[in-house]
């Protein structure tokens, strides 16, 4: 039987007396924790949910890693054409963890309505492009269906549709600069089959998504000649790795580019939230810590004649110090229940009905994006009390500085 634990549940199970200093002093306490729980909750599901947002949709415009030629590795716009006969197309087999490679080339155009025009990027893909992305963001309409004919279907933005007054099922033209600027541009017809929203304005107001023969058409390119081919990974904390590993493989007339290296910016952005959040973990454990060890002291204090007639009966410093970490435990447990319940309730209610919205030309996403992971979560709480408890050892040491006999004698 473990003895302090059993004086610890004694004193725990004792009627606190409303009229007891350590009463409000310990609820202050708990709630301190609880607090400290929901805000930290909320800093590491908001932030981390962020990140992962941005990057899935900055992922979803360009793939993991490009392979391109060279100079147009960090160009919206594909000039000079690659073979579509590669050793590491259709499948990445010399890489593992490679999700899907699929090809794509683009040109730069200008939509012209009645009434109005707009600068865009026309990005062809093939039949092996993974829809998934613009599936999730599809608002209307659906996917392009490609095949070996060439299609003169799109998809576009609804920030596009919006500021050109285009709806699904509307065709408008586009003119595309050619190689000599002397000569006419060339004119496509295109036909809206579907509108997507990402809320990543950067991308969505720039491109439209074709058929990549339609670029190859206006480029006088062959069939088997692409702009580059995106590669697709199934851990995107492995991107560096990855990265590394492809630019040694493809051959030498062609560079590898994860999106951390072509949007520098955008990622060192993001590498922020983590010094955030570490920092407010940190103010809040701080916080609950220092509550709880003014509650330790005032319970000690409120027990000092229990402390001597312990220590007269024989019990060490240690064994009594245990009592008041063991009940310090059970209050911090309550906190930690309290603010999980909480912080995971609101989590869940921004998650489902988005309450909190932010600005897309700011934060790239229209809502407060959140991450929810058992993981983390589990991670918060043992930390939370591991590092709480550890900050409690000293001031329990408070215990070997009281006298059995002046405590006994004191009332």
């Amino acid at each position: 039987m473990n003895y302090e634990l059993f004086i610890a549940k004694r004193i725990i199970a004792a009627k606190q007396d409303k009229s007891s200093v350590s009463s409000p002093i310990i609820k202050i306490a708990i709630a301190a924790i609880a607090l400290g729980v929901v805000i930290m909750m909320i800093a590491i599901a908001t932030g981390v949910g962020l990140q992962k947002k941005i990057k899935e949709k900055i992922s979803g415009f360009n793939g993991h890693i490009q392979i391109a030629n060279y100079e147009e590795n960090n160009s919206k716009i594909t000039v000079n054409p690659i073979d579509l006969s590669q050793e590491f197309y259709p499948n990445f087999t010399d890489v593992d963890g490679i999700k899907n490679v699929q090809s794509y080339a683009s040109k730069g155009g200008i939509i012209r309505t009645d009434t109005d025009f707009e600068g865009v990027v026309l990005k062809g893909v093939n039949v092996d492009y993974d829809w998934s992305f613009f599936e999730s963001y599809l608002i209307e309409g659906t996917i392009l269906s490609l095949n070996d004919e060439i299609s003169n279907e799109v998809l576009i933005s609804k920030v596009t549709a919006n500021r050109l007054d285009l709806k699904l099922g509307d065709t408008f033209n586009t003119f595309f600069i050619k190689n000599d600027p002397t000569k006419a541009p060339n004119a496509r017809k295109f036909s809206i089959v579907g509108i997507f929203n990402s809320g990543f304005k950067e991308f969505d107001e720039n491109y439209i998504i074709g058929d990549i023969k339609q670029v190859q058409r206006l480029n006088k390119w062959r069939s088997d000649q692409v702009g580059g081919f995106e590669v697709l990974i199934n851990d995107f904390d492995e991107l560096k790795e990855k990265g590394d590993e492809i630019y040694s493989t493809v051959p030498s007339t062609l560079n590898a580019v994860t999106i951390a290296e072509k949007y520098p910016t955008i990622f060192e952005w993001l590498s922020l939230f983590d010094n955030n959040i570490i920092v407010i973990i940190g103010i809040m454990i701080l916080i609950a810590g220092i509550n709880m060890i003014t509650a330790l002291l005032v319970l000690i204090l409120e027990r000092t004649q229990m402390i001597g007639i312990l220590k007269a009966l024989g019990n060490s410093n240690w064994s009594i110090r245990k009592i008041f970490l063991y009940n310090a435990t059970y209050l911090i447990s309550i906190g930690l229940f309290f603010g999980n319940v909480v912080g995971i309730g609101i989590l869940l209610a921004q998650k489902y009905f988005g309450i909190i919205q932010l600005n897309p030309e700011t934060y790239y996403v229209s809502q407060a994006p959140v991450y929810l992971d058992i993981k983390y979560i589990l991670v918060l709480n043992i930390g939370t009390l591991v590092l709480c408890l550890l900050m409690l050892l000293v001031p329990s040491y408070i215990v070997s500085k009281i006298s059995p006999v002046k405590a006994i004698k004191f009332d």
